[in-house]
């Protein structure tokens, strides 16, 4: 990550027996061949010390048991400890184990993207993203990604391979290129590989959009959202250009089938603007009317053909993105996690919140907690630790959740109801 670099930091590093906050959502019970891994946190509450070290050196033990089995002849072997370490990559902190394993977690990542199939890529792709997040920004994780980008980009590249295996590293490919990425200049030619991609899905001039199948609409959608990631982390002269000859041609995209395209194209948009006048407060767009008109369209869509939760979803998102085009505005979004609380509120900072939480998945509570990278990047400061008995105590009972999220549940049902469409029969005339 070319901004803010950190060579000698050890993001996630271990604090003996003080633990940060942990998110219920953050559980490691959704590794289902593996469900023992959420005894961890009972047995060292009952145990104390001895326990907790018991706990912890079962958990290794398990991890250096799927990172045997990335190697083993098995297809689904494989898949299963790729799965595996994707898992507790997630949900934990684990920056000293990994850090002393990285090369060989390397290896195995290369040979299973260079001789696996279709998942098993897939899963290798992730599992590369979450090692880069676990290193965090230095030496150790640019080594990683510096092995494992030339594969990357031969898969993006290769009309051939696995269209899933290309979704995945299409995604991959920006995230670590964000985190691992030491040079600008490397920045920008990963860039060109991703547009290389999503302008194919650029409506012609006459307006009729190319035939593109689904799975390769969704190969673009995901090369755009990387390149609009890898636009966070541009200096000012590589935005200028970029302006001039992307933010003319990306309005094309909005004519696109897909719904998933035409939010990120619209996402995509705003973000541009969004950066444009933070340069230049009086920034102008030649077609800023015509624009708006069409942004306006998407925003108020009745069409009948498309489907009434892609119509939602597009409405929500495109009245967002007419705001933030007409008026330079954001509607924010709070994100609690234990006693903390981040705002989201710019396109900048919901770009990259959504990136790695594609990734972390519901483990992102706890890595906004705990991993020092992440802070970091969303400038949190340092971890806020205390100790288990704390946290204990804090911890609410089911019983009490259940009754927050009922009532919780009556209100939200009450508020609905008051705007529900009340639909009648009404005769022909």
């Amino acid at each position: 990550m070319p901004r803010n670099k950190k060579k000698n930091s050890r993001p996630g590093g271990q604090h003996g027996n003080v633990h940060p906050f942990s998110d219920e959502d953050a559980s490691i019970e959704t590794l289902s061949h593996c469900s023992s891994f959420s005894d961890t946190a009972s047995v060292a509450d009952e145990g104390g010390e001895a326990g907790d070290d018991t706990a912890q050196e079962d958990f290794q033990y398990k991890l250096k048991g799927f990172i045997d089995s990335t190697v083993d002849k098995s297809a689904k072997t494989r898949q299963g400890a790729l799965d595996g370490l994707k898992t507790a990559m997630a949900t934990r902190i684990l920056y000293e184990f990994i850090s002393e394993r990285r090369m060989t977690i390397t290896d195995s990542i290369e040979r299973c993207l260079k001789k696996g199939k279709g998942e098993e890529q897939r899963a290798a792709a992730s599992l590369a993203c979450l090692l880069c997040i676990q290193l965090g920004s230095g030496i150790e994780s640019e080594e990683v990604f510096k092995t494992l980008k030339p594969i990357f980009k031969n898969i993006l590249a290769d009309g051939s391979a696995n269209i899933q295996a290309r979704q995945a590293v299409a995604t991959g490919l920006g995230l670590c290129t964000l985190v691992a990425e030491d040079d600008i200049l490397d920045v920008h030619a990963t860039m060109e590989c991703f547009e290389n991609l999503f302008t194919r899905s650029y409506a012609r001039m006459d307006g009729t959009c190319p035939l593109i199948s689904p799975q390769t609409s969704q190969l673009h959608t995901n090369a755009l959202l990387s390149w609009a990631l890898l636009l966070t982390i541009c200096t000012a002269n590589q935005l200028k250009d970029i302006l001039c000859t992307h933010l003319p041609k990306l309005p094309r995209l909005l004519e696109s089938e897909d719904v998933n395209m035409r939010i990120a194209a619209g996402e995509t948009i705003a973000l541009l603007f969004e950066l444009a006048r933070d340069m230049d407060s009086e920034f102008e767009f030649d077609a800023w009317e015509q624009l708006c008109d069409k942004l306006n369209a998407l925003a108020t869509d009745c069409n009948k053909h498309r489907a009434k939760t892609d119509k939602r979803k597009q409405r929500s998102v495109f009245r967002d993105v007419l705001k933030a085009v007409e008026e330079g505005d954001f509607q924010c979004e709070t994100i609690r996690f234990g006693t903390e609380r981040m705002i989201i509120d710019s396109w900048v900072r919901k770009r990259t919140y959504d990136a790695f939480r594609e990734f972390v998945g519901s483990g992102m509570n706890y890595h906004l907690q705990a991993n020092e990278f992440i802070r970091d990047v969303f400038e949190l400061g340092p971890p806020m630790l205390v100790d288990s008995a704390t946290m204990k105590a804090m911890k609410i009972s089911r019983f009490e959740r259940h009754l927050h999220n009922s009532a919780a549940f009556k209100a939200r049902t009450k508020a609905r109801s008051k705007f529900r469409d009340k639909r009648v029969d009404v005769g022909e005339f």
